[in-house]
């Protein structure tokens, strides 16, 4: 809240604002001083100073004294959030969208990927062409930085804690992540973070996960594959493999159901984790029964135990063994 205190008081000058409501003065002592009548009281002699450079006032008639936003309080007598959004109204200072926030947010965390910390884990997940990188939009979020960085922009503190890049702590809800995009049809909705240490994995912020990720890519194409994660993602994009997409999680919403099915005669691959408690498989089972309900043609890729796409390319598979485990992929399951 200070910050957004203090970036009002900056875009809002005392003396500018009494000079719109047609106060009178006449400069004392070093030229950054002002005297004039007391807007806040009757009187017949100057009592009311205002030092322009440090964008206050007091007024030896009355006793009163502040800065603009008190200045306001008192003369229009508002509550202070109200002065606050007279003020913003009055400067025509502009508040930023929730998207804009998020657009700014993710572009900071794209200026943050050549940190070491952020490559080296990539590396060592199995991705490295930076073009792809690029292409999904990928960042990193360092944590403890972003907030001053966003105040300093102009978004206000409120924005940030309402959009949920921020908590009530005012700490960022980002710390050593990679952070990716996620779109509604062209809307940026949503980040998803992915942590690099041993904290909870995935994390979106507040607010709807989107459709599936980067679908403007994929949808034209008749054949899709269909995996969990980002990272799963990431690395059939490096190996060639351009048609898949990411449902961000092993269930489907409604709109990403509806995205896959708006080709009637479309082929679905689903390549989720082959997890040794069976849920990936379990959740692919559902799917591809959803799938089949709707129309499409689904067939379920059977991992080796234990490995999801991601990890089957680390442990040194390559795209035509990958390839080969779609050509055996299953269309009758249980």
């Amino acid at each position: 809240m200070e910050r957004d205190l203090q970036y009002i008081k900056h875009q809002a000058p005392l003396l500018e604002y009494l000079r719109r409501h047609n106060w009178t003065a006449r400069q004392v002592g070093s030229g950054q001083e002002f005297v004039g009548l007391c807007p806040l009281h009757p009187e017949t002699h100057p009592s009311f100073y205002v030092n322009a450079s440090k964008n206050v006032f007091y007024c030896h008639g009355c006793g009163r004294g502040g800065d603009v936003i008190r200045f306001v309080q008192l003369y229009l007598e508002l509550p202070f959030r109200e002065t606050l959004t007279h003020l913003k109204q009055e400067f025509g200072l502009y508040e930023p969208s929730q998207e804009e926030a998020l657009k700014e947010a993710l572009a900071f965390y794209q200026s943050q990927l050549q940190a070491g910390e952020a490559r080296y884990y990539l590396y060592r997940r199995g991705i490295h062409d930076s073009s792809v990188m690029r292409q999904m939009g990928m960042g990193y979020a360092p944590g403890g930085i972003l907030r001053r960085h966003m105040l300093q922009l102009g978004y206000s503190f409120d924005l940030l804690l309402q959009v949920g890049l921020i908590n009530g702590q005012g700490h960022d809800t980002f710390c050593r992540r990679i952070v990716l995009p996620c779109f509604r049809q062209e809307r940026l909705v949503n980040l998803y973070g992915r942590s690099t240490e041993g904290s909870t994995c995935h994390r979106f912020l507040r607010g709807p996960k989107g459709g599936l990720f980067a679908w403007n890519i994929v949808r034209s194409s008749p054949s899709v594959i269909l995996v969990e994660g980002l990272f799963d993602l990431a690395v059939l994009w490096q190996s060639g493999l351009v048609n898949a997409t990411s449902a961000l999680g092993a269930h489907l919403s409604q709109l990403q159901l509806g995205q896959l099915c708006d080709q009637p005669d479309r082929q679905v691959f689903i390549a989720f984790d082959s997890d040794p408690n069976g849920a990936g498989q379990g959740a692919a089972r559902f799917l591809a029964q959803r799938l089949t309900d709707a129309g499409l043609t689904a067939f379920i890729v059977n991992l080796p135990e234990g490995q999801d796409p991601n990890s089957y390319f680390v442990s040194g598979a390559s795209a035509e063994e990958f390839r080969r485990c779609l050509e055996a992929a299953e269309n009758r399951w249980p």
